[in-house]
């Protein structure tokens, strides 16, 4: 997987690198229980802090997407991804409040906002349906 980081975005790096991580294992193209680069190998290699990535690691850690092991490294958890609890619905709806505010605020119709949210799943779940 390649990671792209937009240095000059006003989206933190440790967001950018968190969301491509976990878009990379929506679509696929992170295997559960793929190795993932160790902190300073992926701090080197994009560019960033090494205490970017633990952020990221940690935080990905904490939410069940990836396991750190002592031996193995970081790998992208073997038994499979959380489910969608209530929390987790709260939390996203939560996220989603401003987005929708924005849209509606500059003139989009609920129309408009379903059929970017639909093309924009069908980009992140279709490579990964493809290969199956």
């Amino acid at each position: 997987m390649i990671i792209h980081l937009d240095m000059q975005s006003e989206v933190p790096i440790y967001t950018q690198l968190e969301h491509q991580i976990v878009e990379g294992i929506a679509a696929g193209k992170l295997q559960p229980g793929e190795l993932l680069p160790s902190v300073r190998q992926l701090a080197s290699d994009v560019g960033i802090n090494l205490h970017t990535v633990n952020k990221v690691y940690t935080r990905l850690k904490q939410e069940g997407y990836i396991l750190v092991h002592r031996q193995r490294g970081v790998v992208v958890n073997p038994e499979g991804m959380p489910s969608a609890t209530s929390e987790f619905l709260e939390k996203q709806a939560v996220e989603l409040r401003p987005i929708i505010a924005e849209a509606i605020l500059r003139g989009m119709s609920r129309q408009e906002l379903a059929e970017v949210m639909e093309r924009i799943y069908a980009e992140i779940a279709l490579p990964k349906k493809e290969e199956s």
